[in-house]
């Protein structure tokens, strides 16, 4: 019996022929060793992995379910949901930039180079980019700006312009500006000037329309910013696309807890955004 192997058996970065993963199903468990865990600032970390194969195939609005070890006597039961930040195939590590927040990611801020980080991933539908489109803007907020950056990166690589307009409370917490400016150009939209209003935000995406800068739209992190975009994607008849935020359970479909309603063709659906997202297209999402 000591030598059983089960089919939940995690798949070990750089152990080949460990773990169970039949090589079409894209999806897998990984123990994946820390390369790197910061603080970014005060609310946010920057979490690097070494990752295998299959991990590193994650597209941009897909994400990881993260066993978070406890940060206190209790047990963290679920895993959490994190979208991915960046992948650097080259050197085969995974980024996530997150906010500690609650127990979970209390307790994922624990772990240090060294440490071993159980993943289940990469999950869920992500955004796609049509041949067609040259400029692109991408709007995020809070923790949305770290999902924008896999798109704003994969439009880089294909030649596509990016404008991104990064929404924050304050300038520390406007991050990934350097990633974005690789890209692209960035605005920054923050509360402590008052720049981040709704009106100066649809007053710079008119702006962008009107100079013929916005093939589509893309989008995460607050509702408020959704709606807007929604409304002048529907004005304009722009396409666009959003990754809902949502808790999460399992990450795979059967425990219902992230179902949200959507509208589409007219009639109301309820979908679940782990399996049938986190990606939407933007005119079919209701907000949260």
């Amino acid at each position: 019996m000591q030598n059983q192997s089960y089919a939940s058996a995690a798949v070990i970065t750089g152990q080949p022929a460990t773990g169970h993963s039949p090589a079409q199903c894209p999806v897998e468990e990984t123990i994946c060793p820390v390369v790197a865990h910061d603080w970014v600032n005060e609310e946010y970390k920057h979490l690097v992995v070494k990752a295998t194969p299959k991990a590193l195939a994650a597209k941009p609005g897909q994400f990881f379910q993260l066993l978070c070890p406890s940060p206190d006597e209790g047990e963290v039961w679920f895993r959490r949901p994190q979208s991915v930040y960046r992948v650097a195939r080259s050197s085969g590590r995974l980024e996530f930039l997150y906010k500690v927040v609650g127990r979970g990611t209390k307790g994922l801020a624990t772990l240090v180079p060294g440490d071993n980080l159980s993943m289940v991933g990469p999950l869920g539908v992500g955004f796609k980019l049509e041949p067609g489109w040259k400029n692109v803007v991408v709007l995020g907020r809070g923790v949305g700006l770290a999902t924008m950056a896999p798109i704003s990166q994969l439009a880089g690589e294909r030649g596509v312009r990016v404008t991104a307009i990064l929404s924050a409370r304050s300038e520390e917490l406007a991050m990934a500006a350097d990633l974005f400016e690789t890209v692209g150009t960035v605005i920054k939209v923050l509360d402590t000037d008052g720049t981040s209003a709704a009106e100066n935000v649809e007053a710079i995406l008119r702006r962008l329309i009107a100079e013929h800068k916005a093939d589509a739209f893309f989008t995460c992190g607050s509702n408020r910013l959704m709606q807007l975009m929604k409304r002048l994607g529907r004005e304009h008849h722009i396409p666009g696309q959003m990754a809902m935020e949502q808790i999460m359970a399992c990450g795979l479909g059967p425990c219902y807890i992230c179902v949200r309603t959507f509208e589409v063709n007219g009639k109301r659906e309820m979908r679940r955004v782990c399996v049938e997202g986190p990606v939407f297209d933007l005119q079919e999402c209701l907000g949260w």
